[in-house]
């Protein structure tokens, strides 16, 4: 196989023999232009979800074999495992998964949770240590907020405003501690490795759930660490995202006027804080959030002859022009009433959906969803900034999201 200037060189050394200057150059564009989107496809991220609308659990082995399929879109500095309805009977405490970088660290990140929760239960996260053996420490912490409501700080008055802004102060005050996941009967588990490494580090098999995000990265311009990979967790939401936020500056800065702050080093932070602030406590439904994360051009809105729909559009576009993510990106987004993906508004990264006998899959590719479900009879590919929501049949008590 030629290297890639080698290509480039005989195409250009024949199109100059065989062609016209004009066609040519015309050659020449366009096989740097193919050259270079296979290129950038290699550097993709890989995504893959699964939801059961009847919650039924069962482990990440059909997960696994969806990211693992997957394993040539990221380069071993990143993957991760996002689960809900892992932990039968603490269904009502917030779990906080923490990792830290030292004993000490875990010990100021546990006095700091003891202030401020009141603890059911604290245990080590099980891993595998043969599989990876230079890691952070993992605890779990089973809580409910300490302080009643009507004794907390501004911004603090709901349970989870209340877990999250606490859990951003550890990230910011606690060196070396950082919260992976906070929300109820969920866990994040990510790190440095494979999806292969991170599924049997963590042991995976020991957990069922109704729903599962997985995620194979490829850091490109952020650093590959442990907190750094995906799946991102703001209490209820679960983010994992292939792509780039070139937006993340102004994101970020409109996070920051409503009390988020990021610590994670990476751009993909600011989506799960976005899909908190606009759904949780903005009461947006998932179409109108997704709207707002990437609406339509201009153009499109002003050719719509539905009155009503442009109204709605145009409000969108100027009241939360500044949560409006550019650049390239698919993203799929976990929650405790579903499951639902976005793109953006050219589609300049990959999301296949299926549903089939009461599940609904994702994946970047095919035949990852086939991983999950042999006999798949139909397969949808969403449009550019098309959301696909997949929701359960039985909504959770602690959800109150409409689509």
């Amino acid at each position: 196989m030629y290297s890639y200037a080698m290509q480039t060189l005989l195409v250009f050394s024949y199109c100059r023999a065989k062609a016209p200057a004009k066609l040519f150059y015309l050659a020449g564009a366009f096989f740097i232009a193919l050259k270079t989107a296979e290129k950038e496809t290699e550097l993709m991220c890989g995504i893959a979800g699964l939801i059961s609308h009847q919650r039924r659990r069962e482990s990440g082995e059909r997960i696994k074999r969806a990211i693992v399929l997957q394993n040539d879109r990221g380069n071993g500095l990143g993957a991760g495992y996002g689960a809900y309805g892992i932990f039968p009977g603490y269904e009502e405490l917030y779990v906080l998964h923490i990792m830290a970088s030292t004993e000490t660290a875990m010990e100021q990140a546990a006095t700091f949770i003891r202030r401020c929760f009141t603890v059911h239960k604290q245990e080590p996260v099980p891993v595998w240590n043969r599989v990876i053996t230079d890691h952070p420490y993992f605890q779990f912490f089973f809580v409910e907020p300490a302080i009643p409501d009507g004794q907390r700080l501004p911004g603090e008055e709901s349970d989870d405003d209340y877990v999250i802004t606490k859990m951003m102060s550890l990230n910011k005050e606690v060196q070396g501690a950082y919260a992976c996941s906070t929300g109820k009967d969920m866990a994040v588990f990510k790190g440095v490795g494979t999806p292969r490494d991170i599924y049997d580090f963590f042991q995976l098999d020991n957990y069922e759930g109704y729903s599962w995000l997985a995620h194979n990265r490829f850091p490109t311009n952020t650093p590959g660490w442990w907190g750094g990979a995906h799946p991102f967790n703001a209490v209820d939401w679960s983010i994992v995202h292939n792509g780039e936020i070139s937006s993340y500056g102004i994101n970020r800065r409109y996070l920051e006027s409503h009390g988020y702050f990021c610590h994670m080093q990476t751009d993909s932070e600011v989506i799960a804080y976005l899909f908190d602030l606009l759904i949780r406590r903005h009461g947006l439904s998932i179409t109108d959030a997704t709207t707002a994360l990437a609406p339509p051009y201009w153009a499109t809105v002003e050719r719509l002859e539905d009155l009503e729909e442009k109204e709605r559009l145009t409000m969108l576009k100027i009241i939360y022009e500044q949560t409006m993510l550019n650049g390239p990106f698919a993203v799929l987004v976990s929650f405790s009433g579903g499951m639902f993906s976005l793109t953006d508004n050219t589609k300049l990264r990959p999301m296949t959906t299926a549903t089939q006998d009461g599940y609904t899959y994702f994946a970047s590719e095919i035949s990852a969803l086939y991983e999950m479900q042999e006999n798949l009879k139909e397969i949808f590919t969403p449009r550019a900034g098309q959301p696909v929501i997949a929701l359960y049949d039985r909504p959770a008590q602690n959800s109150g999201v409409s689509a």
